[in-house]
């Protein structure tokens, strides 16, 4: 007999053991995935850790791309923490990167580089801020479902996006040649507008990476050591517990919120600035790489704890840079899109583990009860 029991109380080292324990049991189902498609798993997995993580020109296209899931799995954590299901960071990401582009353009290149930077960090965190103030505001005040408006602000901010580039004539297309009015682009940053990037032992660090880092670090103090992160916390375990001792539950709500949508606008500031250069609004651009859908898997497998993220957007950077390196007609890229389903459903099923006893054991039978005896001359 198998029964699952709540957890009176979680030990702490659930926290570290569980989530290792299901990326490991995700590399084990993975094997198994690996040998029914034919591939050595081994040799699979060597191929995988040599391309994410071996060599300098590795790391620097592993932190090139963990850049926006740290961005974004960021964005998640924050909103989850409070139990608020924020799945727009895609769309916040959106809105971050038409702004940071706007004030650029409109500052031109004679300007420093470091008001530049200040000036798209500003202006992206504000309009992804805004933009996540909307599902924010439906609800704390009529309780709407944040998961659904989220949801479909991306594709307003996705359309956006697009009417800005290909269908007006607004200040971020390019309309200076005739071969960017006949293919429509946008205005491209100039040199001394890009982002400057660190060279530590020839590994290629983007400023955006550096940026994240100390975002994750200020959250993890915000969580630990403020009143606000008490009240997130408070508010995340019981709304009604929160109110009967007096917390404002909605200043909360719109708080988060707009944390929540200014990281990700940071990461679309640093898409254009650290990358792109450019407001990308292609599919195979910001919409074609789902940075935001992505930024959730980190999340859900650092267990929302802002240090995890950085580890874990480090970690799926790198499997998706390697699955970049090993595509082929050989190996699909689709395993790679597999592997991360599997590591997503893994740590998923390992929040059981922390939250609940599974105990074993046989079923006891059911005592039976002594037939009543009869009546004397009945």
């Amino acid at each position: 007999m198998i029964k699952i029991e709540r957890r009176l109380a979680q030990p702490r080292w659930l926290s570290v053991a569980v989530p290792i324990g299901s990326i490991v049991f995700s590399f084990l189902v993975m094997a198994v995935v690996l040998g029914i498609t034919g591939h050595d798993p081994i040799h699979t997995y060597r191929r995988l850790f040599d391309a994410a993580f071996v060599s300098s020109p590795a790391w620097t296209a592993t932190l090139m791309t963990a850049t926006p899931l740290l961005f974004t799995g960021l964005a998640a954590a924050v909103a989850f923490r409070m139990q608020l299901f924020n799945i727009g960071a895609e769309g916040q990401l959106y809105l971050g990167a038409v702004c940071a582009t706007g004030i650029a353009i409109w500052l031109g290149p004679h300007h420093s580089t470091a008001l530049t930077i200040l000036a798209m960090c500003v202006c992206g965190a504000a309009g992804a801020s805004l933009w996540a103030l909307i599902p924010g505001v439906l609800k704390a005040f009529a309780r709407t479902n944040e998961i659904i408006t989220t949801l479909m602000l991306n594709y307003v901010a996705g359309l956006l996006l697009t009417y800005l580039i290909f269908d007006s004539a607004s200040p971020w297309r390019d309309l200076s040649t005739i071969q960017t009015r006949s293919f429509p682009q946008s205005v491209a940053l100039q040199p001394s507008q890009f982002w400057p990037t660190l060279s530590p032992l020839d590994v290629v660090v983007p400023f955006g990476f550096l940026l994240a880092i100390g975002a994750g670090i200020a959250l993890y103090v915000l969580f630990r050591a403020t009143r606000f992160g008490f009240e997130m916390n408070v508010i995340g375990d019981s709304q009604r517990a929160a109110r009967y001792s007096g917390m404002r539950t909605r200043r909360k709500i719109l708080a988060v919120m707009a944390i929540s949508g200014g990281i990700a606008g940071l990461g679309g500031a640093s898409q254009v600035g650290d990358f792109s250069h450019v407001l990308d609004a292609s599919p195979q651009g910001l919409q074609g790489a789902a940075f935001g859908y992505t930024g959730i898997v980190v999340a859900a497998l650092a267990r929302y704890n802002p240090v995890a993220v950085c580890l874990v957007a480090v970690l799926i950077g790198g499997l998706q840079n390697a699955g970049l390196y090993l595509q082929g007609p050989d190996f699909p890229t689709g395993l790679v899109g597999v592997l991360q389903g599997i590591i997503l459903f893994c740590a998923l099923g390992g929040e059981l583990l922390i939250r609940y006893r599974i105990r074993f054991g046989r079923r006891t039978p059911a005592p039976i009860e002594a037939a009543p005896a009869r009546e004397a001359g009945g």
